[in-house]
């Protein structure tokens, strides 16, 4: 949020556009002279790009010499090489996509069907997630703090997890059984791994897919 509303101003956003478009970093000079404008904005408005975390710096000797006579170092700028980006409500398409990629992959290599695939590396995934929840608290307490890291805005009511978000919304609007069935394997994973839970797949309007219930205790 911070980087993105960086870009709010209309000169900080020029800047940002003319290192990003140059093949090697670029010094202040360079920028006074590309957008006219005087040194100290120039100063002023890259360094809070760099604040933002939207480029990063370093100092070089323009002159490309060195020693005693070369001058003193400039700081240049680059754009940052990750990537950036905010989505309200939380997305996670990355996750879908390497989920997706690591699914055909071993399709591929072994012959098996995607769906098979798709659904052990998305119940894989589950487990991890669960496994980095640690702490106090009951099956639904760790469960739902495992996957509000992950956008799905989970609420405890009664005995289950109703998630208000899906991460996975604009995909599921277009590949609904695939995606879907995606998405329960992994929240499968995560119950797998915090215990005393079960996954199920009950689609409705406004939420998640899945909803994660407690599992009844046999006396």
């Amino acid at each position: 949020m911070t980087g993105t509303s960086a870009l709010g101003d209309d000169l900080r956003r020029q800047l940002y556009l003319f290192v990003s478009s140059q093949p090697g970093p670029i010094s202040r000079e360079q920028a006074v002279r590309a957008l006219g404008i005087p040194a100290h904005q120039a100063k002023f408005h890259l360094d809070r790009l760099e604040e933002a975390g939207l480029l990063e710096s370093e100092y070089v000797r323009l002159t490309g010499r060195s020693g005693p006579g070369a001058g003193r170092p400039a700081k240049v700028y680059r754009r940052r090489s990750e990537d950036i980006s905010v989505s309200l409500p939380d997305r996670e398409y990355a996750l879908a996509g390497e989920l997706m990629a690591t699914a055909i992959d071993e399709a591929t290599e072994k012959d098996t069907p995607v769906a098979e695939t798709l659904a052990r590396a998305a119940r894989n995934q589950g487990r991890n997630i669960g496994i980095a929840v640690t702490g106090l608290g009951t099956p639904l307490q760790r469960a739902a703090k495992a996957l509000s890291a992950f956008g799905y805005e989970p609420r405890i009511d009664d005995d289950r997890v109703v998630m208000a978000n899906c991460p996975f919304h604009a995909l599921a609007t277009t590949h609904a059984k695939l995606v879907c069935e995606m998405n329960h394997a992994l929240l499968e994973g995560v119950c797998d791994q915090v215990g005393g839970l079960t996954a199920s797949l009950e689609p409705g309007d406004g939420r998640c897919c899945v909803l994660l219930q407690e599992d009844e205790v046999v006396a």
